[in-house]
């Protein structure tokens, strides 16, 4: 079966529309379905209508919960200003869908446990990035028994492995923060254990134009996206 796993979707409804295109089987969100991007909504209803497992990330927490984001400096004015946008634009079910999600799933596939998160499995607001040395990684999943650990949250995809446990981050479907402006996903196959990531081009411009005509600090948004990070 191949698992396809999304996370940091951020309101870009044309990069969640790219990769759902992905052949898979099933699917499964690592949370931020909302903030920076101009259609929160609509990436809501898409993962509502279809049912996807979905995960909490911290941007849904404050968005629901009227919270901090605890999101880096160098975006978070980014987060706050959006979120006002995005508050004014989401029904009172998609805030209710936003305020039920879990914090963390589990399932077990060809005898090997699997485990998804946003950020950690200690909190949504750890970064576990491709260069996180490892004894701080293992602080951070020393409780968790699982083979394989799916995180979100540093838009930063990779694929690491210490010891028994492999850690996939299948990177930012709307936001890219790697350089590549390409919307990211993960192909988990669970016949063969393996997991690919995969970068697939989206509408940039269709997103632009919503961002211009709906969105504050509009070209700040639309050149992150160009740029990639």
């Amino acid at each position: 079966m191949r698992l396809l796993i999304i996370s940091d979707i951020h309101g870009n409804k044309e990069a969640l529309d790219a990769v759902m295109a992905v052949p898979h089987d099933e699917m499964i969100c690592l949370g931020d379905l909302v903030d920076y991007g101009p259609s929160p909504g609509e990436c809501i209803d898409m993962l509502m209508e279809q049912k996807i497992p979905t995960i909490m990330g911290n941007h849904d927490n404050a968005v629901a919960f009227r919270m901090d984001c605890g999101c880096g400096y160098a975006y978070k004015h980014l987060s706050q200003s959006t979120r006002e946008y995005t508050w004014d634009v989401l029904s009172d079910a998609q805030l209710e869908f936003l305020r039920k999600l879990p914090m963390n799933l589990k399932r077990e596939e060809n005898g090997k446990k699997l485990y998804f998160t946003h950020g950690s499995p200690l909190s949504f607001y750890d970064y576990i990035k491709p260069d996180t040395p490892e004894e701080t990684i293992q602080e951070y999943i020393k409780e968790i028994e699982a083979d394989f650990i799916f995180i979100g949250h540093s838009h930063l995809p990779f694929v690491r492995k210490f010891g028994r446990v492999t850690l996939v981050n299948p990177g930012s479907v709307g936001q890219p923060r790697d350089g590549d402006t390409c919307a990211s996903c993960a192909v988990f196959d669970t016949d063969t254990l393996k997991a690919q990531i995969i970068r697939v081009e989206y509408d940039m411009e269709n997103v632009f134009r919503k961002i211009r005509a709906n969105m504050p600090n509009a070209d700040e948004l639309i050149a992150i996206l160009k740029r990639g990070y």
